[in-house]
């Protein structure tokens, strides 16, 4: 698990009304190169940590449509 206390969370932006919300730290990404990604739902819970290039990565495939729905 990594720790996160100074760094605030920003929600993504196409998250929807529904309540599957995304939230990352750019600071934390920024200083580390960690993109901590986690459920809004659960701010206490399991954190996702991608190094940036991974991050990118995959940010790349859901935009060109590589997972399909999403």
């Amino acid at each position: 698990m990594i720790d996160t206390p100074s760094s605030p969370w920003i929600r993504s932006s196409y998250s929807g009304s529904g309540g599957s919300c995304v939230e990352w730290a750019p600071a934390h990404t920024t200083s580390t190169g960690i993109v901590p990604v986690r459920d809004s739902k659960d701010p206490r819970g399991p954190v996702l940590a991608l190094p940036i290039t991974a991050f990118a990565a995959f940010v790349a495939g859901v935009r060109d449509g590589e997972f399909g729905a999403v």
